[in-house]
């Protein structure tokens, strides 16, 4: 079901460049249809956005747009205990998130220069959300509740209806309790598409955010620069390093808990104990028979999955660094010792109770992260993600005239002679 590796400096970095690869098959024919679903949509607008609805998910909804009092109507069929936990995951992200929030700020000087930054949200940001057997309200709650903590004005969301042309309640019912304000039935790369250029009935927005089938992704790829999107993401990734102490039960189900996402998915351990590694194995086997997903998380860990044994604990650290995972989980007997080694991980989850499916539902972090090694330089989602800052200066007359010939001096050593003619003119007698 999943392979053994000895850690030797090269075959266990044969897997970074496997999964480097597997997102990218297909690629061109799936970015040249959706170039098509783009085109259309921006000729064509809403109309063109009810014929792919119809076409992709079978019923076009009477009403594009759901009003509040449908949404109060929605959310009065869901789950009552449901919506209590949806609550309560929405006030531990709130409670993480807000303290991420920037001031704007000013500075003076002596000599008169005023100069400062100033910070705030996006005007309109865009949501997609997945529908059907993909269906994340956890997802709602990432992504909106920054935002609203941003300032921004109005997010807007677009989710898929189902078959019969109605939404996904439980989504529904997250997005109110999460603070957006406007929600339309469309999905696909054609609901991308209408945030990004705008139609008669969807407001044209500045950003568009959250999790999709390759067909999103590729049309958030496509409209990147004619809005901002948050990130291209790629298949789901767990890292975890464990070492004697830790519970082969534990460590068989945080890897099995990613593997079900989908085939593509990555799941590895590392650890330097070979006792451990072969009881991970053992474990693997049986609880997958249990689970409903078991043929996505047997062919998952079969082409994507590792287990690897290091030779020490330095060896596993420096390989989930080269590696960057999304997800990495510290199952040491000391885990905290580790924060400040591992310095590429999108989130990281230290100790043997704090399993990764925590921070994707409840514990207040965010769970839209950096995939594919990117978090060697990419951040996870934040308010700062919906944000936009400007500078300013002010400086007098005399302050100005101090720096005259530096500045002058700048310019002319790049050959921008009318950037130094800016400064001279000013002080010509």
């Amino acid at each position: 079901m999943i392979t053994t590796v000895v850690a030797n400096g090269q075959d266990e970095y044969k897997f970074i460049e496997a999964l480097k690869e597997r997102s990218n098959s297909g690629a061109k024919d799936v970015s040249d249809i959706v170039s098509d679903i783009l085109k259309n949509v921006k000729q064509n607008g809403d109309k063109a956005v009810y014929d792919y609805t119809v076409k992709f998910d079978g019923k076009a909804p009477e009403s594009v747009e759901i009003s509040h009092d449908e949404i109060d109507e929605i959310i009065s069929t869901c789950d009552k205990d449901y919506l209590e936990t949806v609550k309560k995951a929405a006030a531990n992200i709130e409670d993480f998130h807000k303290r991420q929030i920037q001031q704007s700020w000013l500075t003076t000087k002596e000599n008169g220069v005023i100069m400062g930054q100033r910070v705030r949200g996006l005007e309109r940001v865009g949501l997609y959300v997945p529908g059907g057997t993909a269906a994340y309200p956890s997802s709602v709650l990432m992504n909106a509740i920054p935002a609203k903590l941003a300032g921004c004005k109005e997010i807007v969301m677009t989710t898929p209806p189902s078959k019969n042309g109605k939404p996904n309640p439980d989504i529904v019912a997250a997005a109110k309790i999460a603070g957006v304000d406007r929600i339309f039935l469309m999905g696909g790369a054609q609901a991308v598409a209408a945030l990004a250029y705008g139609t008669e009935q969807v407001p044209k927005v500045d950003k568009i955010v959250g999790p999709g089938n390759i067909f999103v992704a590729t049309a958030k790829k496509l409209l990147y620069g004619v809005v901002d999107i948050d990130m291209i993401a790629g298949p789901s990734e767990i890292l975890i390093v464990a070492d004697k102490t830790a519970n082969p039960k534990f460590l068989a189900a945080d890897l099995m808990s990613q593997a079900e996402h989908d085939k593509l998915a990555s799941s590895i351990l590392l650890t330097n104990c070979k006792e451990l590694a072969d009881k991970v194995k053992e474990e693997l086997k049986i609880q997958c028979e249990k689970l409903e997903r078991k043929e996505i998380i047997e062919s998952s860990l079969k082409d994507y999955g590792a287990i690897i044994v290091c030779s020490d604990m330095e060896q596993a650290v420096k390989f989930a660094n080269d590696l960057a995972p999304e997800h990495l989980e510290v199952c040491c007997e000391n885990p905290m010792e580790y924060v400040g080694k591992l310095d590429n991980a999108g989130s990281v989850f230290l100790g043997n109770y704090s399993p990764e499916p925590l921070g994707d539902y409840f514990a207040g972090p965010n769970h839209v992260l950096p995939t594919s090694g990117t978090a060697r330089f990419f951040s996870p989602l934040s308010v700062d993600s919906f944000v936009k800052k400007s500078s300013f200066i002010y400086y007098t007359e005399n302050a100005l005239k101090e720096q005259a010939d530096d500045i002058v001096r700048f310019a002319e050593t790049e050959g921008l002679t009318a950037h130094a003619n800016s400064i001279k003119i000013r002080f010509d007698k």
